[in-house]
């Protein structure tokens, strides 16, 4: 603390001898200017996140009945490539991270040329994702190939883009107020993948099929629903109608790459200190988990989002299965998205009026008294249509909060060691590794779960334990993940007055690397 005070001495000292010329004064205003950003730039920089969670909706939504119903592969052989490509796509991204933290500055920048190269084949192999292939022997190599090569070009595409927030601006008030809009428009984008996939392949939703007790209880009603429920369509229609789908949302995904690229210029470093020397991987791992602030907020998260994603990947087919609202599952997951949505704006709001910790705190409390009164209720469906809205505020804390408080600990890493530059997309890269960890360890709970209970595929009724199951998998579990994941940030050691330091002493640092430049230039001026 003493060398701070000592360095902010110093520099207010030099500035008080130091005669202020005019060009020093433009230049000041200059770099005031171009630190701030424009609502037409936050919309471009925003809309650059939207491809990110159209196709991660319509992925985790649709793939595994798609798999199953239309690619009409063995579930076991199903079940891998969704497990071995959430394992692959965990793994991409640390090493993204690194190699982008290598990668040379460019006209275009550093991390754009990442986000416009990885683009056309990531469109191309998401594409095939939702083809069905003409042989039968090689189906799962083929799902199983262009998945994984979807996510390692996606990864290339999102960890260069979540790097970039610390490049658009110096600026902390306006990087947390980009972030505001890519937040919005990443939850509008679950909504345009969720409406979209949904609205287009709608019809290739098979009917529940009715077990040996609902036959011998209703076996007249039984029979008139299977004469009911006739397919309408064909395989291949069900078919085309992916594709289809997979097709607009490929044209969203370019669209967006453009408008990001055109709308978005990428700052250089504002140091003129060099570069550190390029490190290994696992140097790479040392620094950013060496730093405490940050183990200890990807540790929060890593709770916090893990009983988010048990909420939300178990909470439609619990109200499918438990609460029987299986003809308003779509509705429902639609009120989350744009309850998330508009909530938003409100989070931005109280981050910057009562302080990010407190934020985190109130938001993952929020939903906590719905996750309990939606399993002791009775099946109800206006509760459930409230609970749902509640649970959107809370999944909108949990879009925001996290992307708003990284660049604060790399603001920190940075006042810490202020001669190792170039480790931003490190610290973004390890974050979404652990984000996806969580998602595949809630994705292997669950289902490992549900098959221990004797879940029934397609079944119009469920076991007793099966529905026992689902209440601990979207109340008590996600409660206790949460109350662990705020034990750890009672001990997150940057608060308001810590944050508004370091932005202090990053700004003198600038600002005396501003003085620099403009002596240099009179220097110049002068021979």
């Amino acid at each position: 603390m003493a060398k701070g005070e000592g360095g902010e001495q110093y520099s207010n000292a030099s500035l008080l001898n130091k005669p202020v010329s005019s060009d020093g004064i433009q230049l000041a205003r200059k770099h005031e200017h171009r630190n701030r950003l424009s609502v037409c730039n936050k919309i471009c920089y925003a809309i650059g996140g939207a491809p990110y969670q159209i196709t991660g909706c319509a992925l985790g939504f649709f793939l595994q009945i798609y798999l199953l119903d239309v690619a009409q592969l063995d579930p076991f052989y199903a079940s891998i490539i969704l497990f071995v490509g959430r394992a692959w796509d965990a793994i991409t991204d640390p090493t993204v991270g690194f190699l982008v933290s290598r990668s040379p500055w460019t006209r275009f920048g550093r991390m754009l040329p990442w986000i416009v190269l990885s683009t056309p084949l990531a469109v191309l192999s998401y594409f095939l994702i939702w083809y069905v292939p003409p042989f039968e022997d090689g189906k799962v190599i083929w799902y199983l190939f262009f998945y994984c090569i979807f996510q390692t070009l996606q990864t290339c595409f999102h960890v260069p883009y979540s790097a970039l927030t610390m490049f658009i601006s110096s600026e902390q008030k306006e990087r947390d107020s980009a972030t505001a809009y890519r937040m919005t428009v990443e939850v509008l984008g679950t909504v345009v993948g969720t409406a979209i996939q949904g609205q287009i392949v709608g019809m290739a939703n098979a009917p529940c099929l009715p077990g040996p007790g609902d036959i011998v209880a209703n076996l007249s009603n039984s029979s008139k629903l299977l004469n009911d429920s006739e397919p309408v369509i064909s395989l291949e229609h069900t078919r085309a109608a992916y594709m289809i789908a997979s097709g607009v949302i490929c044209l969203i995904y370019v669209l967006c790459a453009i408008v990001l690229f055109f709308g978005v210029r990428e700052q250089k470093e504002s140091s003129s200190r060099p570069r550190s020397e390029p490190m290994s991987f696992f140097q790479g791992i040392r620094l950013v988990m060496g730093h405490g602030p940050y183990a200890k907020l990807v540790m929060v998260f890593l709770f916090t989002s893990l009983g988010f994603m048990l909420l939300e990947g178990n909470f439609a087919l619990f109200c499918s299965s438990t609460l029987g609202f299986r003809n308003d599952f779509q509705n429902i997951l639609l009120v989350i998205m744009l309850s998330a949505t508009l909530a938003i704006p409100f989070w931005q709001w109280f981050l910057s009026r009562f302080g990010k910790k407190t934020a985190v705190c109130v938001g993952s409390l929020s939903v906590v008294p719905f996750m309990i009164l939606v399993v002791c209720i009775k099946s109800n469906l206006i509760v459930t249509y409230i609970v749902s809205f509640a649970a959107g505020v809370g999944v909108a804390a949990a879009f925001l909060l996290p992307w708003s408080m990284l660049p604060d600990v790399v603001d920190d890493f940075q006042v810490q060691n202020p001669d190792s530059t170039g480790h931003e997309a490190l610290f973004y890269s390890f974050y979404v590794f652990f984000t996806k960890f969580a998602s595949g360890v809630s994705l292997g709970i669950s289902t490992l779960s549900l098959d221990f209970a004797g879940y029934i595929s397609r079944g119009c009724t469920q076991p007793e334990a099966v529905d026992l199951t689902l209440k601990l998998l979207v109340s008590a579990a996600p409660v206790a993940l949460i109350l662990i994941g705020l034990v750890i940030l009672y001990w997150y050691p940057i608060d308001e007055e810590r944050r508004q330091g370091n932005r202090k002493l990053l700004q003198e640092q600038r600002d005396n690397e501003a003085d620099s430049e403009t002596d240099s230039t009179e220097l110049a001026n002068m021979v």
